[in-house]
């Protein structure tokens, strides 16, 4: 489970995040939608540990990100908005040194390796240097390293930007299999259409504060909307 609880965070003169809360619960996938600026990205990163919270709490499992750091990361896979591999390492060192950082022996690295390589159809690149990479490349290398030690929760920071349509459909059948298993997942996305066929909830947020938590088909009706689409432009009153 990830918890946001009454996170703030200001830059400058700039509120980006204000009082926001909401929970990703264990087997769901919750999304996480808003316009440009809105302070997604800003939630995230307190959620994953790069940004402090000027007041608030962000918790994986019940843990404290910021007071047990180790501990909520171990349970915890990232995919940030920059993939952020390392160049000069291949693929497949990527991966394996993240999964070196979580403790995973040698075996257990080739084997995970080895599925994401067939499930995300990395075979063509994957011992070749980062640098270089189309961004579908980096995309596909950086989930598999969020997902490498089988981390029970998961943030997602547009995890489909860049990909084609077979990996698109790969990554979809991952998470619905990763939900089943009883994982939590937090993405955003600007796909509506994505979030409303994976998502179980839908968290909208517009500057710097939740203004909807539910599931898609309630935030349509509540808005008198018929799509999702036309739900979310209602719901944070743009015209």
């Amino acid at each position: 489970m990830i918890e946001a609880r009454a996170l703030c965070k200001r830059f400058g003169s700039i509120d980006a995040v204000r009082d926001v809360s909401f929970t990703a619960r264990d087997g769901q996938i919750t999304g996480l939608l808003g316009p440009n600026g809105a302070g997604k990205s800003t939630s995230l990163r307190m959620l994953y540990g790069v940004l402090t919270p000027d007041s608030g709490q962000a918790r994986i499992d019940g843990i404290d990100i910021l007071g047990e750091t180790s501990g909520a990361r171990a349970r915890l896979g990232v995919l940030p908005h920059a993939a952020g591999l390392y160049g000069n390492l291949t693929a497949r060192e990527n991966i394996a040194y993240f999964g070196s950082l979580q403790g995973l022996d040698a075996a257990r690295i080739r084997a995970r390796t080895a599925l994401f390589v067939r499930a995300l159809d990395m075979g063509e690149f994957i011992d070749r240097r980062a640098k270089g990479f189309s961004q579908g490349q980096r995309i596909k290398v950086a989930l598999a390293r969020a997902l490498v030690h089988d981390p029970r929760n998961l943030i997602l920071d547009e995890p489909t930007n860049g990909l084609d349509v077979m990996a698109i459909r790969s990554l979809r059948d991952m998470l619905a299999a990763l939900k089943s298993a009883g994982h939590c997942i937090l993405f955003s996305s600007h796909v509506m259409q994505e979030i409303g066929a994976l998502c179980d909830r839908v968290v909208i947020i517009g500057h710097g504060r939740v203004i909807a938590d539910d599931t898609p088909a309630a935030i349509r009706e509540g808005s008198g909307a018929g799509t999702l689409e036309e739900a979310f432009v209602r719901v944070l009153g743009v015209n």
